[in-house]
């Protein structure tokens, strides 16, 4: 065999890495290497490592300019030695592994050939789960533990987020399991469709929202799904901590994509995940070497990049790379020809021979040198080709998984190398279009038939049959009783929770019901209500205060003492205004989550109490009040990542409008949240503009969500403005919540002309609107005021109106914001501290023959004083009476 390198293997370059290991007195290394070895072997490990540390010292002491790397070689972690014994039946798990990979497969091409009934424009993914479905088989099969009940001694459940992209595999378990209907498989990304057909259709990707009793983590949108699963894994520590749940004992395991790690989210947190010691959380990162176009790192080793970025976070990391047919190699390589091999290899060649077979592989990898080649003689082409990956081999992934449940003291991370498109040969298997791979001609389904001995006939196999075994089959037994061992079926969502009863208005918000003009803004009225709530014996301890790093700008500092802040550690330090009335906090119990300057954190913490009605059937209330510029501008995916999970709890944007933060400037000033927080259908957002407004809102919120159990969240606008504060007329609660209530009429002294004008306003700018409205009845103009609680309830009620008489309803039913304009008369003029569009969207819905105006902030924001920018946007009472004239002289 010609042993040099083929002329497509680019050779190696001598790296920093590798002239750092020239030798210049070999003798002398193998002396310390002689004697360090009789070190370990003689008094252990333990003894060894304090050896080495103390070297490390002496070379940071002398200045030596060296520490320990933190990437290790590109092998397993676990050494054959250490593996435990395999504990199920490996033959009937790579059987069932098997089934789920050709049902998965035989889901997504049906649905994507129109020769079968499906439609080319469907789309799916085949490749991802190929790669994963080892390790998400181990998982099911021996770790992911579900909720077995809510008794004292039983298991609540461990939390598992599966990477997106192979929730065909998850649908296809669940077909085997009973879970879902062959019919249900049928309508894979058809929704609509299936419902026509008395079908369940399968949603894309992982969404609670649309498949509420299946899935219970959604990670469609990537890297959310990593830094969520963070924040679930601290949040269950935190009910240990405050005594409200017991969760030791229970898991947080996330399998995500090597590409995925490119997200931001996806890394943003890893150093609070060790900071907290949060060793209840297990991640496995399909390293199949590949995104959506081609490798990870073609160039380089997305493995070794990993292992520095976890390892240098704090995480315990673990390396699985190659399956159990690598290990004699490996025993008969005495020279560390592998080891140099790989360390030489990029991804990009990597994903190359995975696409190849094995008399390529024998040609371009084993005959780089003598060395390697002499490692394969006596293995035929079929056998290097079939040579395995660690994240394909069970008994390998089960080492790692239980090394990994059994680590103490830091989260665990999995690297397991794959190949995506595993089993799938020339119709995709490590090519660059792999991603994209939707169809598969005849031959290419007989040969993955054939690769993975699946009991298909030729014809079954062509026409994409789904297959499942007899109800009292030696496969379906087996994986039953599995599940039965782990408590159940996963993915499973259960809402199971207790309705919490909520105070009177009156025991927390009486001050707000009733201010007689006292001057205070809402932000301070709603950290006033708060305190007050947190004092309630019953609901007060579900209460969960979240700030990114705002609080004491937010009025917040109060509660410091009141509740405390949230630390695994407690307080170690005496803090620098110990004495002070207001001091800094920090407890095991405290209650307040401090996040840090890390909205994208804040608001996973959010999600993560949010959502623990049904992940831990412990009813939470969450309050995160932030600054309303860094919501859903910032964070907006999370958000919807955390509609779709079907959250509950209340999101604060303090400090809102463009005009009322005076002095930020352009990145601080919102005029566009209620704009994004109006798309989301189960949001509900309000800007009130007075504290009755809010208190009302607020109880209206929790009894809900707390009480009546609605999936719905609440975002609210607070301003930092203090105005004073009047008592609301009697009997508008209905109206506040609907969204618009009559606040007052100001008739003209000397109308002689009987003209009229309706004002709307909301938030800050409502008291604007009233000061425009003596402007208007000085100059003899009759002005009724609205207070708009909600544009965006306003919106949908008119919306739903519409379509019941489009769709052939009762056309007599009347939007809600045509009924109460209709007790007023003349032109509607509409102000906002948001843009224009916010406004304008209860347009179609205003009384027939009256001009609407809407005046709003559109534009960049500008640093100066209220005044001025409420001038300079057209949004002051001089500017909303000039516009009110307007309308009244301007010709019909």
């Amino acid at each position: 065999m010609n042993n040099t390198p083929p002329k497509h293997l680019p050779s190696p370059t001598l790296t920093r890495a590798t002239q750092d290991t020239v030798d210049n007195d070999p003798e002398e290394t193998a002396e310390w290497c002689q004697a360090f070895e009789a070190l370990a072997a003689t008094q252990g490990p333990e003894r060894a490592k304090h050896m080495l540390n103390e070297l490390s010292r002496l070379a940071r002491q002398h200045r030596i300019g060296w520490q320990p790397e933190l990437e290790t070689p590109y092998i397993n972690s676990i050494d054959v030695d250490e593996q435990p014994v395999f504990p199920g039946d490996l033959a009937m798990e790579e059987r069932l592994a098997s089934l789920m990979r050709w049902n998965a497969l035989a889901m997504v091409v049906r649905a994507n050939q129109v020769e079968t009934g499906g439609s080319a424009e469907l789309g799916g993914h085949i490749a991802s789960y190929a790669s994963a479905a080892d390790l998400f088989e181990t998982g099911f099969n021996h770790f992911f533990h579900a909720r077995e009940g809510l008794g004292a001694n039983e298991h609540r459940g461990d939390l598992v987020f599966l990477q997106p992209h192979s929730a065909p595999g998850v649908y296809a378990r669940a077909f085997l399991e009973g879970r879902l209907s062959e019919q249900d498989l049928g309508f894979y990304r058809q929704e609509l469709s299936a419902a026509s057909q008395g079908a369940r259709g399968l949603s894309s990707y992982p969404h609670p929202y649309l498949m509420p009793d299946f899935w219970q983590f959604p990670t469609g949108s990537m890297g959310i799904g990593p830094i969520s699963s963070i924040y679930h894994a601290r949040f269950m520590r935190y009910l240990t901590h405050r005594r409200l749940l017991d969760c030791s004992g229970r898991k947080v395991w996330g399998v995500f994509g090597d590409g995925e790690m490119d997200e931001p989210e996806s890394m943003s947190a890893l150093t609070l995940a060790a900071r907290e010691g949060l060793d209840n959380m297990v991640w496995v990162v399909n390293c199949n070497l590949q995104r959506l176009d081609g490798p990870v790192r073609g160039n380089g080793r997305i493995i070794d990049e990993l292992e520095k970025l976890f390892a240098g976070a704090g995480w315990n990391v673990i390396k699985l790379v190659w399956g159990s047919d690598w290990d004699g190699l490996f025993a008969r390589d005495l020279t560390g020809a592998l080891v140099k091999a790989f360390a030489q290899t990029v991804d990009g060649q990597m994903q190359t021979f995975a696409a190849k077979d094995g008399r390529f592989n024998r040609d371009s990898f084993f005959g780089q040198n003598p060395e390697l080649a002499r490692l394969a003689q006596g293995m035929t082409d079929d056998q290097i080709d079939h040579l395995k990956r660690g994240g394909h081999d069970l008994v390998k992934i089960h080492a790692a998984y239980a090394k990994a449940a059994a680590h103490k003291g830091q989260p665990t991370v999995i690297l397991a190398h794959t190949k995506k498109g595993y089993g799938m040969g020339s119709a995709g298997q490590g090519k660059m279009t792999t991603h994209s791979q939707k169809k598969f001609d005849g031959n290419e389904l007989l040969a993955f038939r054939n690769r993975f001995n699946l009991p298909l006939s030729d014809e079954q196999a062509s026409n994409l049959a789904f297959y499942k075994p007899a109800k009292d089959s030696a496969e379906m037994q087996y994986m039953h009783a599995r599940r039965k061992a782990l408590g159940g079926y996963l993915p499973k969502r259960d809402t199971t929770a207790d309705p919490i009863a909520i105070p009177s208005l009156s025991a927390y918000a009486s001050f707000a019901l009733a201010p007689a003009g006292k001057e205070m803004s809402t932000t301070m009225a709603f950290v006033r209500m708060l305190g007050g709530l947190l004092k309630d014996p019953l609901l007060g301890q579900r209460i969960v205060p979240i700030v990114a790093d705002e609080a004491r700008t937010f009025g917040m500092a109060n509660l410091f003492k009141q509740v405390g802040i949230y630390s695994s550690l407690g307080q170690r330090y005496a803090p620098e205004d110990i004495g002070s009335v207001l001091s800094y906090r920090e407890a095991m119990d405290g209650q307040i989550l401090e996040e840090g300057i890390s909205e994208a954190g804040a608001l996973a913490s959010w999600t993560a109490a949010a959502t623990s009605y049904s992940v831990h059937a412990l009813a939470m209330l969450p309050f995160y009040i932030y600054y309303s510029m860094f919501g859903f501008q910032r964070v907006g995916d999370q958000i919807w990542a955390a509609a779709d999970q079907r959250a509950r709890g209340f999101l604060l944007g303090a400090t809102s409008g463009r005009t009322t933060l005076g002095g930020e400037g352009l990145q601080h000033q919102d005029g566009s949240s209620h704009l994004m927080a109006a798309t989301i259908p189960n949001c509900k957002a309000y800007d009130p503009a007075f504290a009755g407004e809010l208190a009302i809102i607020l109880d209206r919120g929790m009894r809900e969500m707390m009480f009546e159990q609605q999936d719905v969240f609440y975002y609210i606008t607070l301003m930092n403005e203090n105005y004073a504060q009047p008592d609301l007329p009697a009997g508008i609660e209905d109206q506040v919540i609907r969204g618009c209530y009559k606040f007052a009429d100001y008739p003209a002294s000397n109308n002689t002309a009987n003209a009229k004008v309706s004002l709307m306003g909301s938030g800050a700018i409502l008291t604007e609107v009233i000061k425009a409205a003596a402007l208007l009845t000085a100059q003899g103009v009759s002005v009724t005021v609205y207070s708009v609680t909600s544009w965006s309830e306003l919106a949908r009620d008119g919306a739903a109106c519409q379509q019941k008489a489009l769709n052939g309803g009762d056309t007599s039913e009347r939007p809600f914001v045509t009924q109460q304009l209709d007790s007023s008369q003349g032109p509607i003029i509409a102000a906002t501290d948001y843009v224009r569009a916010v406004p304008e969207s209860i347009r179609a819905f205003l009384p027939k023959g009256r001009s609407f105006i809407t005046l709003g902030t559109d534009g960049f924001g500008r640093s100066d004083t209220r005044a001025a920018l409420r001038e300079f946007f057209g949004v002051n009472a001089k500017s909303i009476a000039s516009a009110a004239m307007h309308q009244l002289t301007a010709p019909e």
